[in-house]
């Protein structure tokens, strides 16, 4: 196939509005009141214990609602001294998440935090308000005073009513409530205004190295990221969402950054705990971690769940060799043995996924994508942060 022809055929498949395909525009509306207030609560340091972090703090506009921090994971608590376990995940375009499920073959999707253990917004803001290690209040009638203090705590009662503050667990439910409306109908959480999308409503055009990288991102013999980074419409989103919302286990190198990994028999297993509880039993999904969507990728300070790596290449370039130059990524125990996917029990191992491109090469053999390819990738990539253009 010639070069040309294949450029316009992944073009194609991009669904472009002047094919016939849907425009990811639409008019930005007023936030409800609910959705206002969740606004403000967003924003506002007074409602942790240390008056010093909100839940901007971690999810910051400038970085697509992603980390801002140069360290793998934060620091909150009373004293803003303790330390996270995971990197803070971006959490925009979540709107069009599902709830936690396994399908019939065990394939889990959906949910939540890095874990998935939250089915829904409404569900997933109540655990930083309360959590030791981020905003670290000590009960919801802590986190409900500090609303009645708020400048808004007016607006609050009238949105919800006078008497809201008296029923300390009703009022929390509200709390969570305007924050999953904030993100639900906020237009800046899923926008749509990348270059991306102003090339599939006909509005710009990649350039010839835009273009390789998105071969690259969508060949199945070389990047194949669109497995589980689909640059196609989703069915219940207007645009590609780079992410199907499911779970893989990568074998990221183990973090010596993070203050639980100082214990050699801690190991954070992703849907089988510690943090969640319930598939603590299921040892074929440990180590599994959800798939983040790559919109506004370019803008993160760190990447995977453990924010191991500190820029976009080197986690493309872990991608490529982690199995076939693993010298590069894995240390070796005392006896000079190359100790892989070390950031899981050696039982647990063979979870980690070595089926799909470009995981399947074995050492030694060629990487799926070379240094002038990454390059193309990572210009693709770039094309992905939203504030483009406005649809």
């Amino acid at each position: 196939m010639k070069l040309a022809h294949f450029f316009l055929t992944c073009t194609l498949c991009l669904g472009l509005s002047a094919c016939g395909g849907s425009s990811a525009s639409s008019a930005a509306v007023p936030l409800s009141a609910a959705a206002e207030l969740g606004q403000e609560i967003f924003k506002d340091v007074s409602l942790s214990a240390s008056g010093r972090m909100s839940c901007a703090t971690c999810h910051d506009p400038d970085r697509g609602h992603a980390s801002p921090f140069e360290t793998p994971v934060a620091l909150g608590g009373v004293n803003m001294d303790l330390p996270g376990s995971r990197l803070p995940p971006a959490i925009r375009y979540l709107r069009f998440n599902t709830a936690f499920s396994m399908a019939s073959d065990g394939t889990p999707s959906g949910g939540f935090f890095w874990d998935g253990r939250a089915n829904s917004l409404f569900e997933q803001a109540r655990g930083p308000l309360l959590n030791d290690h981020e905003m670290a209040n000590a009960s919801v009638s802590d986190v409900v005073q500090k609303i009645a203090a708020a400048s808004y705590a007016a607006k609050f009662k009238q949105v919800f009513g006078a008497d809201i503050f008296n029923t300390p667990e009703l009022a929390f439910d509200r709390v969570q409530h305007a924050l999953a409306r904030y993100q639900q109908e906020d237009v800046d959480f899923a926008s749509f205004s990348s270059k991306f999308d102003a090339v599939n409503a006909g509005k710009a055009t990649f350039t010839t190295q835009e273009l390789r990288g998105l071969a690259w991102f969508n060949r199945a013999d070389k990047g194949n990221c669109a497995a589980c980074h689909p640059s196609t419409p989703a069915n219940n989103a207007p645009a590609a969402l780079f992410t199907d919302f499911s779970y893989d286990s990568l074998g990221v190198p183990r973090n010596n950054a993070i203050a639980n990994n100082s214990d050699a028999t801690f190991f954070d297993m992703g849907l089988c705990g510690p943090t969640r509880v319930d598939l603590r039993t299921r040892s074929d999904v440990c180590g599994a971690f959800k798939v983040p969507s790559l919109r506004n990728v370019a803008l993160r300070k760190r990447f995977f769940h453990n924010g191991q790596f500190n820029s976009l290449r080197q986690a493309i370039q872990f991608y490529l060799s982690r199995d076939t130059q693993p010298q590069l990524w894995y240390p070796e125990d005392p006896l000079g043995n190359l100790v892989v996917y070390n950031d899981l029990p050696s039982l647990l191992r063979g979870n980690v996924n070595v089926t799909e491109a470009p995981y399947n090469r074995m050492r030694g053999q060629a990487a799926a994508l070379g240094d002038a390819e990454i390059d193309d990738l990572l210009a693709f990539l770039a094309t992905l942060t939203d504030g483009f253009f406005a649809p």
